[in-house]
């Protein structure tokens, strides 16, 4: 009995773009459909006004709308909704950055694991003090499984209180947004004391 010869299909490529962030590491055989069908989906997704980014050494691929042309007298609508962050989810976002940036310097490991407790503690420093430290701790553990939502972390199988950081975080938050939010995050922590 002979083996089926894969096809790889274009129009699952898309689909599974248009659904979110495909990750090699998740899906290898749509990881490799892809790669061989690149310059297809690129065409086809240029006529909805999306871009497809991949990263291969990181193993990741996703979509983002192109920027819109201000001369262009019909823009077709946005099919990539823009979520904005709340302060607390931005604040988790750059501490998530600054720790891929931390092993990454190590060199020991590719994978970043952090424990939900980690970041609970990291977090509560710029959060305004208060009397009620399970109030603040909900809070937080909130942020945290709305960023999970978003697929910036994932609980690992093993140990739901351990999460991964998902690299691809580091296409969305760049060295200069993490460096300007550096700053605010200095201001908020003013503010954060002087509200106390």
């Amino acid at each position: 009995m002979t083996e089926t010869e894969h096809t790889p299909n274009l129009s699952t490529v898309i689909i599974n773009l248009l659904k979110g962030i495909v990750f090699r590491s998740d899906q290898p055989q749509l990881w490799q459909d892809l790669l061989d069908l690149q310059a297809q989906a690129s065409d086809y997704l240029k006529v909805l006004d999306l871009e497809l980014q991949i990263d291969d050494s990181e193993g990741y691929a996703w979509l983002s709308q192109r920027p819109v042309n201000e001369e262009e007298k019909n823009p077709l609508p946005r099919l990539i909704a823009r979520r904005p962050l709340t302060y607390a989810m931005s604040l988790l976002c750059v501490l998530l950055r600054k720790k891929i940036a931390e092993i990454d310097a190590s060199g020991a490991e590719t994978r970043v694991i952090v424990s939900r407790q980690e970041l609970i503690n990291a977090m509560r420093v710029f959060m305004p003090e208060k009397s009620n430290e399970a109030k603040i701790e909900e809070q937080i553990n909130v942020t945290i499984n709305k960023v999970i939502d978003l697929g910036f972390l994932r609980q690992l199988k093993t140990d739901t209180e351990q999460l991964e950081v998902q690299r691809f975080l580091t296409a969305l938050v760049d060295a200069e947004w993490t460096a300007s939010l550096n700053d605010k995050l200095m201001e908020y922590q003013t503010y954060a004391k002087r509200t106390t």
